[in-house]
């Protein structure tokens, strides 16, 4: 399996943000995605997702896709453990075990408003790990979380990604992030008017 992405364009009205950009990425495979704010990461990454279908152009998943937003997007109304349950179909037992894995076991009762935000990013995670997904797409995982979390955040993602091999998608503005996570990586210019 593989991800297959030809954008010829993507505009924001007037504004063009993308413009022919085309890559794969394998089974296995890490893209880190760098560059400066606004030049269209995120877009990247929703268009990738399918949230945004806006464009010229074309884009091939193959699987299933599982995307950590830069905000958590959780479900304020269930616990800790039922976003992982509802929206992976994952057994409790291994909902258990992916909050546990994320620094987050015996929190499984807890809502997401009883989270600070650090936890919130890590439920994200664990989210996206424990639906297994063949598409693994990361908006700035890391961002707000302190130094020595980032560190075990960012060895944990290393190890889901040798067990799981997703094609991975990965946005970020840390070039030491994205030299460790990457198998390869890509930077985003703006791009120049005419």
């Amino acid at each position: 399996m593989s991800l297959q992405v030809a954008i010829t364009r993507k505009s924001f009205g007037p504004e063009t943000v993308l413009r022919d950009l085309a890559f794969t990425v394998a089974r296995g495979d890490v893209l880190a995605v760098l560059g400066p704010s606004g030049v269209g990461k995120s877009t990247l990454l929703r268009i990738i997702a399918g949230l945004d279908r806006s464009f010229q152009g074309q884009v091939r998943r193959d699987g299933r896709l599982a995307m950590v937003f830069q905000e958590p997007t959780l479900l304020p109304w269930r616990s800790a453990l039922d976003n992982l349950v509802l929206t992976t179909r994952v057994s409790r037992a291994a909902a258990e075990a992916a909050l546990s894995r994320v620094g987050l076991g015996g929190k499984g009762a807890l809502y997401p408003g009883q989270l600070s935000l650090g936890q919130q990013r890590r439920l994200s995670l664990a989210r996206a790990y424990a639906a297994k997904p063949d598409i693994l797409l990361l908006d700035e995982p890391f961002v707000s979380l302190d130094e020595t979390l980032v560190a075990d955040m960012l060895a944990l993602t290393e190890s889901v990604i040798a067990e799981q091999r997703p094609a991975t998608v990965f946005v970020t503005h840390s070039r030491a992030e994205a030299d460790r996570l990457a198998t390869r990586q890509m930077v985003l210019a703006p791009l120049q008017t005419a």
